[in-house]
C-alpha cells in the first residue's frame, strides 16, 4: 500500500474527559481509533510523531497503521483538536479501514510547471478554486495526491477533474459535472480615463459665474406738498 505511515500508540483503559486530561498530563495525545463495525480503541500517542505528521502535506490522505501493545490497526485521521492558546494538538480521532469497503478521503492537488504556462508568463495569476479533491477510493488505493500540469494554459484556461493525474481507481465526490479545480487569471487592468469627446472643452474648473449687479431702489418721486 502507498502512504503507509507507522505510528506508535499506547492503549487507554478509560475514556472521559477526566481520563483524557489524565493523558495529557502525562505527555501523551490521546485519540481515538473507530468504524468498520468494531469497538471503537482508546489509545495515547506521542506528540513528537502527531506534530510530524501534521506538519507533512497530504495527512489527511495518508494511511496510518498504529500499532498499540502489538496489535496493528490501518487507519486514517479524520479530526485533530487543538489546544485554543498553545496550538498543540490535544486529541486525534482515526477512522478504521477496512478491507473491499471504499472510503471518503480528501487528495491534496499539486500544481506543477508554472513556468510553462503562457498566461502567467505573461503576468497572469493562478486562481486555485480547490487544493484538494474530495473523493472515494479503495483503502489499499488512496493516491498520496492528485498532479496538475499547467503546461501551455492561457488567460482564462481551466484545470478540471478530468485533467489532473493520478486518479485511477478513485471516484470524486461531486459527479454532475466535470468541476474547476484552478483558473489562469489574466492580470487586472489599470482603469482607464474616460476619453474626451472631440471638441468638448478641457475638464479645467469653470470659474464662477458673477451675479447680477443688484438694482438700485427706484428714487421717489418729488412731488409738491398741497
Amino acid at each position: 500500500m502507498a502512504n503507509l505511515v507507522t505510528m506508535r500508540a499506547e492503549v487507554r483503559a478509560r475514556a472521559g474527559k477526566g481520563a483524557a486530561r489524565a493523558t495529557r498530563r502525562a505527555g501523551k495525545v490521546p485519540a481515538v481509533i473507530y468504524g468498520a463495525h468494531q469497538t471503537p480503541s482508546l489509545i495515547a500517542l506521542d506528540p513528537r510523531e502527531v506534530l510530524r505528521e501534521l506538519q507533512r502535506p497530504g495527512w489527511q490522505s495518508r494511511v496510518y497503521e498504529v500499532n498499540a501493545h502489538g496489535a496493528s490497526t490501518r487507519a486514517l485521521i479524520r479530526a485533530v483538536q487543538y489546544h485554543p492558546v498553545s496550538d498543540r494538538p490535544e486529541h486525534v480521532d482515526f477512522q478504521r479501514l477496512a478491507p473491499g469497503e471504499r472510503i471518503r478521503v480528501t487528495v491534496p492537488v499539486r500544481f506543477e510547471n508554472e513556468p510553462l504556462s503562457g498566461g502567467i508568463k505573461r503576468g497572469g495569476v493562478l486562481n486555485v478554486v480547490r487544493h484538494a479533491v474530495e473523493v472515494l477510493a479503495d483503502p489499499e488505493r488512496i493516491p498520496e495526491q492528485f498532479v496538475a500540469d499547467l503546461t501551455g494554459l492561457e488567460f482564462n484556461d481551466n484545470v478540471r477533474w478530468h485533467d489532473l493525474k493520478g486518479t485511477e481507481g478513485v471516484r470524486p465526490v461531486i459527479t454532475d459535472r466535470d468541476f474547476v479545480v484552478a483558473t489562469v487569471a489574466p492580470p487586472a487592468k489599470a482603469a482607464e480615463a474616460a476619453p474626451t469627446e472631440p471638441g468638448a472643452p478641457t475638464p479645467a474648473a469653470a470659474a464662477p459665474a458673477r451675479a447680477a449687479p443688484a438694482k438700485a431702489p427706484a428714487s421717489a418721486k418729488g412731488g409738491k406738498r398741497k
